[in-house]
């Protein structure tokens, strides 16, 4: 088991698990059920959270490919044209961008419906059009990533898409452009700040410190650190798309993105968590303090992982 045989593993999850979602949701749309649409969304958000290892595999198999020789260049006999490879990258990465912004609204209705046992209209229709257009541009990545392995179906001339090269385009850009991996650090920073802050001050208050703070108070910080979340991500996004070449064959970054997936479904977690509506002073149930726990033992291990990013394999 290796990371390209990961990315054949994971590759139909942004499709076919994101197409489950998209029914389910029209589903409860139509059925006017809540619990569906809980449903649904939990779907949506487990994807985009999967999709993040998916699009990294799959610069590892395009590593994979390079080193046995097999992608050409215009100057060796490879069996696939790099052109074709960058081709699905650059749908996969802005397939990639919609999709965490599509889970990232996802969450924000699951957080809103547990707190007002309903969805806005009007983020019922952004995640519904964000999601269906999601869906699209995953369509098309699939479609060409097929061709790479399946040369019976790619036809007389080399598929193009209105992506184009845009994953190459994108990190070439944040690589040759001093200020913006500066930035892009800056950024990543201050959105671990609001993360680890907030999640940390909920698990001291699930844990029994603070108890006159009221469960109801920190809640209303969770999309803050959702977004701080989403800044890690965009940010993370950038640096591996200037450098993969960095991250695919170190095992601090595999391990990192483990642990990036399990905090993820942890804080999908609480996120129906019954312990929210409990007055100051009140202690967490025992599952919730065991969900506090491993909160901090996933998010110290994403921490761990990349400082161990310099030290480990060939990173920076």
């Amino acid at each position: 088991m290796d990371p390209t045989h990961l990315h054949l593993l994971l590759n139909h999850v942004p499709t076919v698990g994101f197409g489950i979602g998209i029914a389910l949701f029209i589903a409860s749309m139509v059925a006017r059920s809540g619990d569906l649409k809980q449903a649904s969304l939990v779907v949506m958000v487990g994807v985009a959270l999967l999709t993040i290892p998916t699009y990294a595999t799959g610069n590892a198999a395009q590593t994979n490919l390079q080193d046995r020789g097999e992608i050409s260049d215009g100057s060796n006999g490879g069996t696939v044209t790099l052109s074709l490879i960058e081709t699905h990258e650059g749908a996969a990465f802005l397939g990639l961008a919609m999709m965490e912004v599509t889970g990232a609204l996802a969450w924000l209705a699951l957080w809103q419906f547990r707190r007002r046992s309903t969805v806005s209209p009007g983020l019922n229709t952004a995640v519904l059009v964000l999601s269906l257009a999601t869906m699209g541009v995953m369509a098309m990545a699939a479609n060409v990533g097929g061709m790479i392995n399946h040369p019976e179906i790619r036809g007389t001339t080399e598929v193009t898409t209105f992506a184009g090269h845009f994953g190459r385009m994108v990190g070439d850009y944040v690589r040759d452009t001093p200020w913006t991996w500066i930035t892009a650090e800056t950024l990543h920073f201050v959105g671990l700040s609001m993360l680890i802050g907030i999640i940390l001050l909920i698990d001291l208050r699930m844990l029994g410190v603070m108890s006159q703070v009221s469960f109801a108070a920190l809640d209303r910080l969770l999309p803050w650190a959702m977004l701080g979340f989403a800044m890690n991500t965009f940010t993370g996004m950038l640096f591996f798309a200037a450098a993969y070449g960095q991250y695919v064959n170190n095992p601090a970054f595999f391990w990192k993105l483990v642990f990036v997936v399990l905090a993820g479904a942890n804080t999908l977690y609480f996120t129906f968590d019954r312990t929210w509506a409990l007055a100051p002073g009140r202690d967490a149930p025992p599952l919730s303090k065991a969900a506090a726990v491993g909160a901090m033992f996933f998010w110290v291990g994403v921490m761990y992982w990349g400082s161990m990013l310099p030290f480990i394999g060939n990173a920076f």
